[in-house]
């Protein structure tokens, strides 16, 4: 009987051929959504870097537009401005000349000829003879020895404008003097100068960020431009650096004061700015910063906020009927409730709004009325001036008068002096 030959089934070709088309579907379904996630989530090109060539292609009213990092959550503890009891920003200067000044100005290597007064001609030195006397405590009496060892194995680090450029060459001039000329450094790195310490392998350093956030005017040495430019919603140039410190000094104010300002968003690829008054481009720059704060310090790190740094361009607020500014006073305001016209309110209430917002994350030295009293600790004309004054300025002294930034020794130490306190 003739056997028929099985029929070879199909199935495992067909198997095959289904496994195949299985496959290739997932590989080409998975390319199409990697090009879609790519189209929708990378930005097509990085935004351009501001710098002081950067301008405005053109410019249109401010929208209310806001950074997505406006609407973080208050922290529920309360902000802490004051770690004890005692409220040390209320208080009187009391003249003091068998404990200050803390140093000599010529004693101090770094010292600045901004701040150097003495140094530029100014003869009468009672400005650096004055302590601040809180009204129901004292001050812990400043100790170079305990403020390196609570910085060492750390980097402080003090961020924002010349103001805060002040205040840390006053603590590099305080701590200085204690350190082997051959184990302290001074190492000036364009935006970022850093003084270390070897033996404490401590550093004290400042940066260079005016408005906290990206802009045109972040060149420390070229940055008088006619106007303003800053995105708002970026301040990785900044914050790059000074993540990476242990304590952090900010501040930040008297830029905002000199008219209004343009906004570069990152998402614009036209040029196109958006004009805002300080007030608001302000308002933008501190909740970027606080959301950075908010996301990125831990409970090891600390942050300060120095509030606003007065300015005695007006002889008539604390004396009425005279004419003039800061220039030739010698003597600290004793009314205890002067305030100058220059300390703006509004921003002071803005500065509170946001600050409470980071609860304990940030501690505040809020330096502004105990430093208004002061109208005598300004260099007035006895600093260096980068600008040729011309004959007509140098006949009338008060014109050209420096009566934002403070002479060393003096006032920005007690800054200092604050600031050991909360560490």
């Amino acid at each position: 009987m003739q056997k028929w030959p099985k029929k070879r089934t199909q199935y495992p070709l067909i198997a095959l051929v289904f496994f195949v088309f299985i496959v290739f579907s997932i590989l080409y379904n998975e390319s199409n959504i990697q090009e879609i996630h790519s189209k929708h989530t990378l930005p097509r090109t990085p935004p351009v870097p501001l710098d002081k060539s950067s301008a405005c292609q053109s410019t249109v009213k401010y929208s209310g537009k806001r950074a997505e990092w406006d609407s973080f959550k208050p922290e529920i503890t309360g902000r802490r401005e004051m770690p004890e009891t005692c409220d040390y920003f209320s208080g009187e200067w009391v003249f003091d000349n068998s404990s200050y000044p803390l140093y000599k100005d010529s004693d101090c290597p770094y010292m600045s000829d901004q701040l150097a007064c003495h140094k530029h001609g100014r003869q009468d030195l009672d400005y650096q003879y004055w302590r601040w006397q809180p009204h129901h405590c004292n001050l812990k009496r400043w100790n170079v020895t305990e403020m390196w060892e609570k910085l060492r194995g750390k980097r402080l680090m003090f961020v924002g404008d010349s103001l805060n450029r002040g205040q840390w060459i006053s603590m590099v001039c305080l701590l200085q003097s204690v350190i082997p000329a051959e184990k302290k450094f001074m190492t000036p790195q364009a935006h970022l100068s850093i003084f270390r310490a070897e033996e404490y392998n401590a550093s004290i350093e400042f940066l260079w960020a005016p408005l906290l956030v990206e802009s045109n005017s972040d060149d420390p040495v070229d940055h008088r431009l006619p106007e303003r430019i800053l995105r708002p919603d970026s301040l990785l140039r900044h914050s790059s650096e000074w993540m990476h410190a242990d304590i952090l000094v900010f501040n930040s104010y008297l830029w905002w004061r000199q008219g209004p300002v343009k906004l570069l968003w990152s998402s614009e690829e036209k040029g196109v700015c958006e004009e805002i008054d300080g007030l608001g481009g302000m308002e933008l720059a501190m909740e970027a910063w606080a959301k950075w704060v908010d996301s990125n310090v831990d409970r090891v790190k600390k942050v300060f906020f120095v509030t606003m740094s007065p300015t005695h361009f007006t002889k008539q607020e604390w004396e009425p009927g005279s004419e003039g500014n800061c220039y030739d006073e010698k003597l600290p305001i004793k009314n205890g409730t002067y305030w100058g016209i220059d300390s703006d309110f509004p921003t002071m209430q803005m500065v509170e709004r946001i600050l409470a917002k980071l609860g304990s994350k940030v501690n505040v030295l809020n330096i502004t009325q105990l430093s208004e009293y002061r109208k005598d600790g300004h260099p007035s004309i006895y600093r260096k001036f980068w600008e040729t004054l011309t004959p007509e300025k140098l006949a009338d002294p008060a014109s050209y008068s420096d009566c934002i930034h403070w002479c060393l020794p003096g006032v920005p130490d007690v800054w200092n002096e604050l600031l050991f306190q909360f560490l």
